[in-house]
């Protein structure tokens, strides 16, 4: 029987694409606990938090409320999250912004799914479609916020943008846009248009789900 390879040997052979979440979080908790080993505490850990995604956005308390979790652990995670959400958006400075919108799914998604009240976030992009700065404009409650069309067209102005993509979440989880998403949407795009910029998507994060105007036919 050819024996199983351990998580660094496996994504050394074939790659970390190749791991599973409890074996990436094994490599991560590099070692288990007494009658635990830490494949096991890593399977348990994910089976007490329902997904990575949940123990990714897990508070301090509820992190190491869990057995074979400490401070330690919570400082190396929060570490990690915020070494990707700078990666990604060192990508799209570094990068056409719109040549690979998975690169912007996954920065929105890194920076809004685990807000529990409403941002919109505004992407500012050159001519070239690169970016110029993000700026998270306006703030809601747990279900709803205010978006003005003229703030944003001012913002444009301000930083010369000639191209604009939007961003917001829904705390609820379920990213499907509502009339007013629909509406508004529609009167940011023409307030835009007027002013020669384009409008050139709309991304509304759930829990684990992005949804694309664009991709839906809606801009």
């Amino acid at each position: 029987m050819t024996k199983e390879l351990m998580p660094r040997e496996k994504l050394l052979k074939f790659g970390v694409e190749s791991l599973q979440d409890y074996e990436l979080l094994a490599i991560f908790l590099r070692t288990g606990i007494k009658n635990c080993p830490v494949m096991q505490l890593s399977a348990q850990v994910l089976q007490h938090f329902g997904s990575l995604r949940h123990l990714l956005s897990a508070t301090q308390k509820e992190f190491c409320a869990v057995k074979g979790l400490g401070v330690t652990q919570f400082i190396q995670l929060q570490a990690c999250t915020e070494m990707t959400k700078r990666y990604l958006k060192q990508e799209m400075h570094n990068e056409y912004v719109f040549s690979d919108s998975d690169i912007v799914k996954l920065y929105l998604q890194a920076e809004l799914q685990a807000e529990e009240r409403e941002i919109f976030i505004v992407l500012f992009l050159d001519n070239q479609h690169r970016l110029i700065k993000k700026e998270r404009l306006f703030l809601g409650t747990i279900n709803t916020t205010n978006i003005y069309p003229r703030e944003i067209i001012k913002e444009c102005l301000y930083c010369n943008a000639a191209a604009v993509i939007l961003a917001h979440n829904h705390p609820s989880g379920m990213a499907k846009p509502s009339q007013s998403d629909r509406m508004m949407t529609q009167k940011i795009r023409e307030a835009a248009e007027l002013m020669e910029i384009r409008v050139l998507d709309h991304f509304i994060i759930g829990k684990g789900e992005c949804y694309s105007f664009v991709e839906h036919c809606l801009l």
